[in-house]
């Protein structure tokens, strides 16, 4: 495989940094949305370690607008610090029963109106994907009912068909603690959903965390997968902490830290049978990496963001690569 008949070996996987990020500021930590100073530090070190795009958030809209002027202004910006584009952005929304919840039909017209919006707000850059949590939250012992997930399912494939409108693709991000989490839910949920519009983006740490096997649910349903969050962690959630109010991620006592580095010492995720799991079923394109509260228990955003890319490309591409071999 060439670029453009210029003889140049075009790439199969290229690697995405999630804009996860925490600096030191004058006053105490910063985000790089902090100022263009403080986003140009983050680009430029993230392309330095070799990343070659960015993903971030639809909740960021606003910040860039007030700070470049348009979507199409800050990739732009994001461009001229050495990387290619903004490749995915993660939808971002609180569930309410009675307002926005994929279980209950009431609320389908209200969410298909909302990407409506959405989508034409970054319609000045060509997106891959744009990343859902599919299930809203439980509580109790029992989580969402098989006709939950149906109606779920339907809701999303309303949803794909305004993405796939802008030449999106609507992907689906199963948290360890949201109501589409186990196994039996994911593949009944898929079961469900109209692969024409419903894909599946595979993050391996949370995945681990609810006791799922990452290689096994991506093996299961790799026609759909449309990207990766690639994410470690050392814990499996035994305690039932996904109950937590208003996340585990934040409110469990019983794990301080959930997330770590590819490439961390105790480990939970095989990424060398994962990436074989990627090579072997044909997968092309993306692969995000991100870094969720790297900085907790004295951790680096930056420190975790070079590790993570020497992994990608002394590991990981190594093993994709042996298919050429």
């Amino acid at each position: 495989m060439t670029d453009g008949g210029r003889g140049v070996p075009q790439r199969r996987i290229k690697w995405s940094y999630m804009d996860h990020w925490r600096s030191n500021g004058p006053s105490g930590p910063i985000d790089q949305w902090h100022s263009r100073r403080a986003m140009t530090r983050f680009l430029r070190q993230v392309a330095a370690v070799g990343f070659d795009a960015i993903d971030t958030f639809d909740f960021r809209y606003w910040q860039i607008l007030e700070q470049y002027g348009s979507v199409a202004n800050y990739q732009e910006f994001v461009q001229e610090q050495g990387l290619e584009r903004i490749v995915n952005t993660f939808h971002g929304v609180y569930y309410e029963w009675d307002r926005y919840a994929p279980e209950n039909p009431a609320t389908h017209a209200a969410m298909v109106e909302d990407f409506k919006v959405t989508m034409e707000r970054w319609s000045g850059i060509q997106l891959d994907n744009i990343i859902v949590m599919p299930g809203s939250r439980y509580f109790d012992d029992h989580g969402p009912t098989d006709d939950h997930l149906k109606h779920a399912a339907e809701a999303w494939a309303k949803v794909g068909e305004v993405t796939q409108q802008y030449g999106v693709n609507l992907t689906c991000h199963h948290e360890h603690y949201a109501g589409i989490r186990n196994r039996r839910q994911i593949d009944t949920f898929y079961e469900h959903a109209d692969p024409q519009y419903v894909n599946f983006f595979v993050d391996t740490a949370q995945h681990c965390i609810a006791g799922v096997d990452p290689v096994a649910v991506y093996e299961a349903h790799h026609e759909r997968v449309t990207g990766f969050h690639f994410k470690d962690t050392r814990h499996v959630d035994t305690h039932d902490d996904y109950k937590l109010f208003p996340e585990a991620e934040v409110s469990a006592v019983t794990t301080e830290k959930w997330f770590y580095e590819m490439g961390t010492e105790e480990g939970l995720v095989d990424f060398e049978c994962m990436m074989r799991a990627v090579r072997d079923r044909g997968y092309t394109g993306w692969i995000s990496v991100e870094h969720d509260k790297a900085d907790k228990l004295g951790g680096d955003y930056a420190e975790s963001t070079a590790i993570s890319r020497w992994y990608a490309k002394n590991v990981l591409d190594a093993i994709y690569a042996e298919v050429d071999a």
